[in-house]
């Protein structure tokens, strides 16, 4: 499945069905095949993500840190980070958020 995001503010942003899924619940919306982010909602989304993206990346340097001294073997991670995944959506909300725009999803 893939999440299409659109805005009249932003170009459309396309997510593949995980990460679009794990993005939805971040900020508290239902994992459906369509939605709305109303303007109202989008600063508490913002920071949703950003808490959500600070939380991930104390997770992965204390597995980092814990995996050097322990093993030299580097640990299998996915090669795109959160803060990758969450970006893009976060610069859409801004747009949309500045432009009174909501955002729809559909797959």
């Amino acid at each position: 499945m893939i999440y299409k995001f659109k805005s009249k503010a932003a170009g459309d942003l396309l997510m593949t069905g995980p990460v679009g899924d794990q993005l939805l619940r971040i900020i508290g919306k239902d994992v459906t095949a369509q939605g709305i982010i109303e303007v109202a909602a989008m600063a508490r989304a913002v920071h949703a993500l950003e808490a959500a993206v600070a939380e991930d990346e104390s997770r992965l340097a204390q597995i980092k840190g814990e995996t050097n001294i322990g093993n030299p073997d580097p640990i299998d991670a996915d090669p795109v980070t959160l803060r990758q995944h969450v970006w893009p959506l976060i610069e859409m909300m801004k747009r949309a958020q500045a432009a009174g725009d909501a955002i729809v999803w559909g797959v």
